[in-house]
């Protein structure tokens, strides 16, 4: 049967073949189409989800309705300004990979709701393919360290929910990495170049449907325990911003970094870097500045409670709606 009209095809995934198909959870992964083609087939007009399409098209259909669905599909998603995939860049230290829940040696497992999976949140994966995110959500990422909660997870749902425009999905990459000073992030190191390998692959992953908008940044609490360093941090920081926006060819990209609410181990130079902070933006266009000071700290007087990183997440989704 041939189907001569997207009225006429859309009648027919709201018919019996979709009752019929299988519950989602004893499916074959052949039946499962990538989040962004499915957000794709979504942004055609249906009323029918997503998914329903992508499982639905997959096994069944032939494949040249495939193709002529994923293509309408894609035309629509260029017709709307906010219709292509969200990539945040996710860096620094712990505080940005997470340590909500997991600083008394393990992770106490507890994902707030704000922080549950969702199709249409993405992470890109330690093997630079896109896969639905969950938290800890630098997992095989920030390597050698007990992971909790961190800002990613509410930060991405927080900007589906208040966002005007359509957005298919948000896509996180994760490159943080705890116990990490300022000067491993310089052009050259291993960090930075695993950052931009990273950012540049989420974009090919989203084949040509996404848009990189904005790094979000949490670091410097190492920084703190050395004069040298703090000092130091408001250079290290413009160039760090310079080298990322010419790198990924971005010289506009949105920087929002967090103002930092706690020492390592203590350091006494906590509030020093604090004002090399407050300093970059207004040294540099378009950083962003949000502030964890006063957020609730876990035990180990360093990283962030879940709660608070809930928090965070809301703050920094905040100041990125902020800027539309």
């Amino acid at each position: 049967m041939i189907y001569g009209s997207q009225q006429s095809l859309h009648s027919f995934l709201s018919g019996s073949i979709v009752q019929h198909l299988p519950p989602i959870s004893s499916r074959s992964p052949s039946f499962i189409l990538h989040p962004i083609q499915a957000n794709r087939a979504e942004q055609a007009g249906s009323s029918v989800p997503a998914w329903a399409m992508a499982a639905t098209l997959q096994p069944v259909l032939p494949c040249f309705m495939l193709l002529l669905l994923l293509t309408a599909g894609a035309a629509g998603a260029g017709r709307h300004a906010g219709g292509r995939t969200l990539v945040f860049i996710l860096a620094g230290q712990s505080n940005m990979s997470g340590r909500g829940g997991a600083t008394s040696g393990t992770w106490d497992g507890v994902v707030p709701p704000e922080c549950a999976p969702s199709p249409r949140i993405l992470r890109l994966s330690p093997a630079l393919r896109w896969e639905e995110a969950r938290e800890p959500l630098h997992a095989g990422i920030d390597v050698g360290n007990v992971l909790g909660v961190g800002p990613g997870m509410p930060f991405a749902h927080a900007v589906l929910a208040t966002s005007s425009k359509v957005v298919p999905a948000v896509g996180l990459v994760p490159c943080a990495q705890g116990g990490t000073p300022l000067a491993n992030w310089t052009r050259g190191t291993e960090l930075y170049d695993r950052m931009v390998t990273r950012a540049r692959a989420a974009l090919a992953e989203c084949g040509g449907a996404g848009e990189l908008v904005a790094m979000l940044w949490y670091q410097g609490e190492t920084d703190a325990m050395k004069k040298e360093n703090a000092e130091l941090y408001q250079g290290r920081m413009e160039e760090l911003v310079r080298d990322v926006r010419r790198d990924l060819g971005r010289p506009d990209l949105l920087v929002i970094q967090v103002g930092i609410a706690t020492a390592q181990y203590g350091g006494k130079f906590l509030d020093r870097v604090r004002e090399a902070q407050k300093a970059v933006t207004l040294s540099v266009p378009n950083v962003k500045y949000v502030d964890a000071m006063g957020l609730p700290i876990a035990s180990d007087n360093t990283h962030l409670t879940t709660e608070a990183q809930v928090q965070l997440g809301n703050m920094l989704a905040k100041s990125y709606m902020g800027t539309l």
